[in-house]
């Protein structure tokens, strides 16, 4: 009798899926190296889209080559082809959670209209983060570009009232916080953000994303304060702990409070 002929099977389906995660995973980590030029370049106060790039320690132009996202980072040994000084871990690991994020929500949403929405709000939920956590402010051109951005993309779905009340009464929430506390407990930037996450959210996953800010926010404070990292009456910027909660909150919200409606019926 002749051998049993073996057939193999090819999912040109999954293997056309996979190239195109690797794709957004690469088209992410060339956002994620243009987002450490926009957190740089807006912190110096100088203009991201027309000046050379350059080292931030001797400030020698740098090259198309230098500017390889990770790749460069790693060939060069972390250090600076011109000084030999260390480059900050901040650029490499950017342009990983950009690629990373981008391939996440390219998972979830597939290659569709939303999914080129969520990339930029997950991009400048990125460039808030970092600049909040590192400088302790918010800046006005990221969260005006996001509401901007949120406005296109309600007009496209077709205007929703309750995105603008879930951005009023958010923004009107940390207003009252600000203004009681007069700006103590809270800067006025982040009343600027949570308007800019009431139109991201809607309701009633803005209260889901409000909620876990606040409680990240409680239990990063306390540790920090048990490990006496900080003082119980320091600066922490909030930002970094509302934009977690309200990721969160746009992937999961609505199974969280289908789960929390669960527990208390």
């Amino acid at each position: 009798m002749p051998p049993e002929r073996v057939v193999f099977f090819i999912d040109y389906g999954k293997i056309l899926r996979m190239i195109e995660l690797l794709f957004v995973f690469i088209f992410g980590l060339i956002i994620g190296s243009f987002l450490n030029c926009v957190i740089w370049r807006t912190y110096k106060e100088e203009s991201f889209l027309f000046n050379k790039s350059y080292c931030p320690k001797c400030n020698h132009d740098l090259n198309f080559w230098d500017l390889f996202p990770l790749f460069s980072f790693i060939f060069l040994k972390g250090r600076c082809r011109y000084c030999g000084e260390k480059i900050s871990f901040q650029y490499p690991l950017v342009e990983i959670i950009t690629g990373l994020l981008f391939s996440f929500v390219f998972i979830q949403v597939g290659l569709t209209a939303e999914l080129f929405f969520l990339m930029v709000i997950m991009a400048l939920f990125i460039a808030i983060f970092i600049f909040d956590l590192k400088h302790y402010i918010i800046p006005d051109s990221f969260v005006f570009s996001g509401i901007l951005v949120s406005l296109i993309w309600i007009i496209y779905l077709g205007i929703e009232i309750n995105y603008f009340i879930s951005a009023i009464c958010a923004s009107l929430f940390f207003f009252l916080i600000w203004f009681f506390s007069k700006g103590m407990a809270m800067g006025f930037g982040d009343v600027k953000l949570a308007f800019f996450l009431g139109l991201v959210l809607g309701y009633p996953n803005i209260i889901v994303g409000i909620f876990l800010g606040f409680l990240f926010g409680a239990i990063i404070g306390l540790i920090m304060v048990i490990f006496q990292k900080k003082k119980i009456k320091s600066e922490v910027p909030f930002a970094p702990f509302l934009l977690a909660g309200s990721f969160i909150a746009i992937f999961w919200g609505s199974n969280i409070i289908n789960w929390y409606l669960s527990l208390i019926k």
